[in-house]
């Protein structure tokens, strides 16, 4: 069973506004939700290896090369709805958990390569974040990612100012230095809180 059936997907439409900002960007922080305290293990196996390539052309596996721990997104760096939100929230929460001395890679998996490519996710992402990672790949070698970390999408309409638009898995996932699949982040949380996450496994 795929996640969006426990997770819902929603179509990139236009979320972000208000008061977080990177590079020109702002965008509104959202309300703290209510999650447990307790960090306790995914009752299902989620996650695994893939070979991608990120922003600059280096290869790059799940396992993080500098040793970090990993927010990872699946969308793509031009959508212009929940990825709008959710990759400047990741970037947030990192500059957060550096202040507090954990450091955290927020990474962004492309669901179309033909839009995201190694020359075209740069500066789309830099516009946002110089720290996020973009990773793209050939269909073969993301369908492992996707496929490993249970990823569904839907191309829905094409945008004449936005391109390709897709309705797609909107969750973040935590990783450890291996790869390794922690836990689960919705979207909309703040980065306050995601670091507060964030923290509670990187202290367990």
């Amino acid at each position: 069973m795929r996640l969006r059936n426990l997770l819902l997907a929603v179509a990139c439409s236009g979320l972000a506004s208000g008061a977080l900002a990177h590079g020109t960007e702002t965008h509104a922080a959202p309300p703290a939700l209510a999650l447990s305290d307790q960090v306790t293990a995914l009752p299902w196996k989620l996650g695994g290896a893939f070979e991608l390539v990120d922003q600059t052309g280096a290869p790059r596996t799940q396992t993080d090369p500098d040793g970090r721990m990993q927010l990872v997104f699946f969308g793509y760096a031009n959508c212009p709805g929940i990825c709008s939100a959710a990759l400047p929230m990741m970037a947030d929460a990192a500059e957060l958990l550096e202040r507090r001395g954990i450091t955290v890679s927020p990474v962004l998996i492309t669901i179309d390569p033909v839009l995201d490519t190694v020359e075209t996710m740069g500066p789309a992402l830099a516009k946002i974040s110089t720290d996020l990672v973009g990773l793209t790949g050939d269909r073969e070698a993301l369908s492992e990612a996707y496929d490993a970390f249970q990823i569904d999408f839907e191309k829905i309409m094409d945008d004449p100012e936005y391109g390709p638009i897709y309705a797609h898995s909107s969750h973040i996932f935590l990783l450890d230095q291996a790869g390794k699949v922690l836990t689960l982040l919705p979207p909309v949380l703040p980065p306050e809180q995601v670091a507060d996450i964030v923290m509670k496994y990187a202290g367990s």
